[in-house]
């Protein structure tokens, strides 16, 4: 302000050089007049600083269109821009997702920022059609503020094509026969997947020995292949564990449940908006409903009959997961008691395979040592 001021009472005495005071003071000529104009108009008080905000802006969103993405934003205050732009009406045309932002932050709205590494992830893979992999694990587990209650372990259970959660409930322990009646539910509103892939341990898998645990024997006596994610590589079973990350971003880091109830009541409303209004970025900005349908293979509500090849030595496993052959006792797995497993020869004279219904446990060779195994 004292430049300025400095500036134009030079510039006004008689036989100044303004361009030359210009040069001098490192403005431009234009600057200089505009600031000796000023002065002569309003004094002093024209040499403030000015907005430099522009008195009209035709491109900018008009007061009902910012009122809609801030309304959107307190309904969701989680969602992006780019995903709040997916639901605005398309009549008139939708704004940019840079204007949506700028909406916000002119209105005051804190903008939720991307996750770190969010974005389409290199080589990413799915398959083409829903139902052909379903990929189910627990997102953990957490106090409950009731302590009398306990703690929640949450069942996800999401289609690999569609990213449909299929299951999400709020279960009191991480027990076997609690993800298979949840499990019963899925199958008889869904239908019945291809595959299955889960986490290595209990319930989905065994500890210690080799073998099946009974949640995948009763799988796969449903005609559904069962896979493993390898350990300690949680990529393979990368969509759910973004939907992990999104279920504890949007609702599990933000609320507190007193009862597996009222935890319940909660996951229901977030399921709901995740399948049916969240938009997915890799789904083109749709939701996974957009790309979720029912398989055709109803659920069974009796187990089928196993069948095996003709010339298979059946056997029955016995109540410690062994099968006895020829003497031997050989552990085949604790989830496998009371079924039959197949002995069907390889090429390798002597040698066997021990089958359950597709699927090879372990080899017998009763050409080595016929000690016990």
């Amino acid at each position: 302000m004292s430049n300025r001021r400095e500036f134009v009472l030079l510039a006004l005495r008689a036989n100044s050089h303004v361009r030359g005071l210009c040069r001098r003071f490192g403005i431009s000529p234009k600057t200089g007049y505009k600031w000796i104009q000023r002065y002569r108009q309003q004094g002093e008080a024209g040499l403030e600083e000015r907005s430099r905000r522009p008195h009209h802006s035709p491109a900018r969103s008009d007061e009902a269109a910012e009122q809609r993405i801030v309304a959107l934003h307190r309904a969701y205050p989680c969602w992006g821009a780019r995903k709040l732009r997916s639901l605005l009406p398309e009549a008139g045309g939708r704004p940019h997702h840079s204007t949506v932002e700028a909406v916000l932050k002119r209105q005051g709205c804190q903008v939720q920022s991307p996750p770190l590494g969010a974005g389409a992830a290199p080589g990413r893979f799915e398959h083409a059609w829903p139902n052909e992999l379903w990929q189910m694990d627990f997102k953990g587990h957490f106090p409950l503020l009731d302590a009398r209650a306990g703690r929640c372990h949450p069942l996800t259970l999401i289609d690999d094509h569609s990213r449909y959660a299929l299951c999400l409930k709020a279960c009191a322990d991480e027990r076997g026969r609690t993800v298979q009646a949840h499990l019963i539910e899925v199958f008889r509103r869904y239908g019945l997947p291809r595959r299955i892939t889960a986490d290595n341990g209990p319930p989905w898998g065994t500890m210690g020995h080799a073998g099946l645990s009974a949640l995948e024997v009763w799988l796969i006596r449903l005609g559904i292949r069962v896979s493993h994610s390898r350990p300690y590589h949680p990529q393979t079973q990368g969509k759910l564990e973004r939907f992990h990350q999104t279920l504890k971003r949007e609702l599990l880091a933000r609320t507190g449940f007193a009862t597996i109830g009222q935890c319940q009541h909660e996951l229901d409303q977030w399921r709901h908006r995740y399948n049916q209004q969240r938009p997915h970025q890799a789904l083109g900005q749709h939701p996974p409903l957009s790309r979720y349908q029912p398989s055709a293979r109803a659920y069974p509500e009796t187990l089928p009959p196993i069948e095996y090849e003709p010339g298979d030595w059946l056997l029955t496993v016995r109540t410690k997961g062994q099968i006895q052959v020829r003497g031997r006792n050989v552990f085949v797995g604790e989830g496998l008691v009371g079924q039959q497993v197949a002995l069907r020869p390889t090429q390798r004279d002597g040698v066997f395979d021990i089958v359950f219904i597709y699927k090879t446990l372990r080899q017998i060779d009763f050409t080595a040592n016929p000690g016990p195994d």
